[in-house]
């Protein structure tokens, strides 16, 4: 069986979740029940790996706090979607090591997914949305 893009996000989404209730989180929502705001972050993610534009845990982490900013988030010290504040809207060196694990974690899991992608889903991608 072939993957889709989004069947590689919600992977990694939810491995994110595994990882921040380890790490005493909030986990947050599951993929199903996860608002779409959040999910198109994480397709945009993603595909960020996939299509080589981020190469680096450093160059994930900065790709999405660039859509936090641009979406009108701001640093706070509590994540919460209402007000748009995340305690992670800060550059990458200045992010916990556990905070960078994520960033680790969610390229791992993209790159280990990579060949199983189905032919033509990068392409395919663009043409849904």
């Amino acid at each position: 069986m072939k993957l889709r893009v989004e069947g590689i996000a919600k992977i990694a989404h939810e491995a994110n979740r595994a990882y921040r209730d380890e790490i005493g989180e909030d986990p947050g929502p599951s993929w199903v029940d996860a608002p779409d705001w959040q999910k198109e972050s994480v397709i945009d993610g993603v595909l960020g790996w996939l299509q080589g534009s981020i190469d680096t845990p450093e160059d994930s982490h900065q790709s999405w706090l660039d859509l936090k900013i641009e979406n009108g988030w701001e640093y706070g010290p509590v994540k919460d979607p209402e007000a748009k504040t995340h305690p992670c809207l800060m550059p990458y060196a200045d992010l916990p090591e556990e905070q960078k694990l994520k960033d680790s974690l969610f390229s791992t899991i993209v790159l280990a997914c990579k060949p199983a992608l189905a032919e033509g889903e990068i392409e395919a991608e663009f043409t849904e949305t």
